[in-house]
């Protein structure tokens, strides 16, 4: 047996190459990078002076080219065919010794061949590598097929002419090899394991398609990014491949004309589950997702994008319509709406908003645009619309239960209110704007029907205030008696929702109450009427805002209005008068001219010259002041004859 070095070695082997090359991968890598270990001589011997044949350290032996080849050592492989190669074309230039070599060069291509069809085999294996072994396998492959790069390199740099074979360009094979890998993988995908029934062929190819995309780029990152060199940058191969071949089948199928389903599970693919795939931190990681760009471009994804949202616009309207016409039929056959802890309550708003929210949100994950998805709100004024027709109806029929309709009503107008409010991205700007106006009306003219009652019964005690009886306790007490009572009538609404029907019913009684006492049937002729007067407003204001306020209304401000209304009924000093006035008026720039004057009339005993000095100061107050918009409006609702 030869060394490399060609020296004789005087020990024989009892394994075969094979045996030996089986011993184990360990072995092979050793014994490679040192092929030229000599037989230890100096080693101890035996006690009759020679050594056993199992002591004896047996010659080291290279394993051949057709052994490498079996072992998937396709690294070493390769450095074994450039050996020869080197040998065969290093130096020779004559005709004669290249004669001589004939066969030889013909034995190295033939084993080329073979070499280049194992590496194309565990290459095209690279998404179904199944032990380590063939792990190890790919990963010698691509450190063959870079040792062969730098071969046809080296071969461009001499001036004598190359081998046949040369160059060999392993590297593009092995990008085509790779190509046609993805593309017979997106062709024809793995079966399913479930999840695809009802759905189209379209829907089940695009899935699947996308489901093996999925699968193998996370083989790619897991596993075979290993087998790898960085400057190879595999993953990012991978993905522009399976990017392309993708983008590919879909380009063909968005040239048929979809039905709406398959047309919205494309979109959806396209703008959500594969950015989202992409997305994954795995291969967030190891991807450039921005180079790879869209799947579909433009002039194919705007006219999917319009069919989907058109077919999302009129599935919206037809979900909320149903909505609806399931609470007009309980109104039609009678039946009173729910109740929720003592709350009448209606599911028209939650389910609205469910549908409304749920696909607008949707859809703008699909085209990726606010403004585009907003499409699919632009007719619900039209339900808005239709919403109040039937909420006037139910007022206006005036039935045994239309009173906890419209209280169950008044709950999804606020929720309604809330929701276009804090979600006006959902929605065009002059969709929200007449949601808003129409939810205003709806409100009020809720507030009207439940309210108009309640006042019909207090009629006769606002009659008597302003009115020589009024300055009497009992008068006063008869009419926060009687609202007491009618306030039980109003139970039934949520907190917030009775909350704004008691403060609204607060603010029309004190309204009531300014306005009949500025009728001037009284007449305060001497300070001490007016004390007497001072002291009932500011009694009244207490009593009024004490019983409200127990009842949940939160509006405060009413009290301060007849308090200051009282305070001049009581002053008798014209500039004090005149100070008062114009806080008045700061406060409330609505209070008019006309207010001042049926004010001050019931202070008989103030000269026309006096009343005109205080009205001029509140004129001047008010045109020096800026009134501000957000301030209550109080006295434009007190009519003044």
């Amino acid at each position: 047996m030869r060394t490399q070095s060609g020296s004789s070695t005087t020990g024989t082997s009892n394994s075969s190459p094979e045996q030996t090359l089986r011993a184990g991968g360990k072995w092979f890598k050793k014994f490679w990078r040192n092929p030229t270990v000599q037989p230890n001589n100096n080693g101890p011997s035996s006690t009759d002076g020679h050594q056993s044949p199992s002591e004896e350290e047996q010659p080291v032996v290279n394993p051949t080219f057709e052994e490498c080849l079996e072992g998937q050592y396709l690294f070493e492989a390769t450095q074994l065919l450039i050996d020869r190669e080197k040998h065969l074309f290093g130096g020779i230039t004559e005709a004669d010794a290249l004669k001589a070599h004939e066969e030889a060069v013909k034995r190295l291509a033939a084993d080329y061949e073979a070499l280049e069809k194992r590496i194309e085999q565990t290459v095209q294996q690279s998404l179904s590598l199944s032990s380590e072994e063939e792990v190890s396998a790919l990963t010698s492959a691509v450190k063959a097929i870079n040792l062969e790069e730098e071969q046809d390199q080296l071969w461009k740099q001499r001036c004598r002419t190359p081998p046949a074979w040369r160059p060999k360009k392993w590297k593009k094979h092995h990008d085509k090899v790779l190509h046609e890998l993805v593309y017979s993988r997106l062709e024809n995908p793995s079966s399913p394991t479930g999840g695809q029934v009802n759905q189209s062929s379209i829907q089940a190819d695009i899935q699947s398609m996308g489901r093996q995309l999925k699968e193998d780029m996370e083989w790619v990152v897991e596993i075979v990014k290993n087998c790898y060199p960085p400057e190879m940058d595999i993953c990012n191969f991978y993905a522009r491949l399976y990017h392309q071949t993708f983008s590919a089948r879909l380009k063909k199928l968005a040239d048929f004309v979809l039905d709406d389903k398959d047309c919205s599970f494309l979109l959806r693919w396209v703008k959500e589950f594969y950015p989202g795939i992409l997305e994954r931190p795995e291969l967030a990681n190891n991807i450039n997702t921005k180079a790879l760009g869209n799947l579909l471009p433009d002039e194919l994804l705007k006219p999917l994008e319009e069919q989907y949202l058109s077919k999302q616009q009129s599935d919206l309207m037809i979900f909320i319509g149903r909505v609806l016409d399931e609470a007009k039929k309980e109104w039609d056959q009678g039946k009173e709406p729910t109740r929720d802890d003592g709350c009448y309550v209606s599911p028209v708003a939650y389910d609205v908003i469910q549908f409304i929210n749920g696909i607008v949100t949707s859809a703008h994950k699909v085209v990726g645009d606010r403004h585009k998805a907003q499409q699919i709100t632009s007719n619900l004024t039209d339900f808005m619309q239709r919403y109040q027709n039937f909420h006037e109806d139910v007022i206006r029929q005036n039935k045994r239960h239309s009173k906890a309709f419209i209280k169950a009503n008044l709950s999804c107008v606020k929720q309604f209110r809330d929701f276009v409010i804090m979600e006006s991205h959902l929605f065009p700007k002059n969709v929200r704007e007449n949601c808003l106006r129409g939810l205003t009306e709806m409100k009020q003219s809720a507030h009207t029907y439940l309210l108009t009652p309640v006042h019909k019964i207090l009629k006769p005690h606002y009659q008597k205030v302003g009115t020589s009886d009024w300055l009497k306790k009992n008068t006063f007490e008869k009419l926060l008696n009687s609202t007491e009572e009618e306030l039980q009538e109003l139970q039934g609404l949520t907190q917030s929702c009775h909350q704004e029907l008691i403060g609204q019913l607060q603010q029309e009684m004190t309204v009531e109450y300014v306005r009949r006492l500025l009728k001037g049937e009284v007449k305060l002729k001497d300070k001490d009427r007016q004390l007497k007067a001072y002291m009932t407003v500011k009694e009244n204001a207490e009593r009024l805002h004490e019983l409200f306020a127990r009842m949940g209304s939160k509006q405060d401000w009413l009290k301060e209005i007849l308090t200051k209304i009282a305070e001049v009924l009581k002053l008798q000093d014209i500039p004090a008068i005149q100070m008062q006035i114009v806080s008045l008026g700061s406060a409330y720039p609505d209070l008019s001219e006309k207010h001042v004057s049926a004010l001050l009339k019931l202070k008989t005993n103030l000269s026309k010259a006096d009343r005109k000095i205080v009205k001029t100061t509140l004129s001047d107050t008010l045109k020096e002041s800026r009134a501000d918009p957000d301030t209550q409006k109080f006295f434009s609702k007190v009519e003044v004859r």
